[in-house]
């Protein structure tokens, strides 16, 4: 019977990526972007799927704030963060991953979560927070999903995608 992304995993396409290390956020809408981001390639003939996307404050925030989404277009993104098949040894994604670029003007898709200026073993539950999105943002060529923050952060955050590769 399996959980819900077994057909998917089982067929190699989905794919993860996550920050390595707690990383630094730019203030929401900035055009001049940190933090986590998936960009679609144009012409890749696939959608991205977006099935989850997860964060973490590892150290006080600077001032209490929230965690969201925005979406752009995929210039100025590199392959940055090194993509995984959830196949171990399936085949490699056409997604570019990327933990800071130039963008075009993003737009706030949905805010997530939030997060204070209390070390992060101080609140009830401490994360890591994940918000199901369970294929309720599609990724066409040219597009890209990235990490929204209300301000500027520290290196405190660490965050990550889950998503599927589907033919167009």
């Amino acid at each position: 019977q399996g959980g819900k992304y077994q057909t998917a995993c089982e067929a190699g396409r989905l794919f993860a990526a996550s920050n390595q290390a707690a990383v630094a956020a730019t203030a929401g809408l900035a055009t001049t972007w940190t933090g986590l981001g998936v960009a679609n390639p144009t012409g890749s003939g696939r959608m991205l799927v977006m099935q989850e996307f997860a964060w973490a404050l590892t150290l006080a925030g600077p001032a209490a704030g929230c965690v969201g989404l925005m979406t752009s277009t995929d210039s100025g993104f590199a392959a940055a963060i090194t993509v995984r098949n959830r196949k171990f040894g399936g085949p490699a994604s056409i997604a570019y991953v990327d933990d800071g670029a130039t963008i075009a003007t993003p737009v706030l898709e949905q805010i997530v979560g939030e997060f204070g200026t209390l070390a992060s073993t101080a609140y009830p539950q401490s994360g890591p927070h994940v918000a199901n999105l369970e294929g309720g943002l599609i990724l066409l060529p040219g597009r890209s999903v990235l990490t929204y923050t209300t301000l500027a952060c520290t290196a405190a955050l660490i965050f990550s995608f889950l998503w599927e590769e589907i033919p167009i």
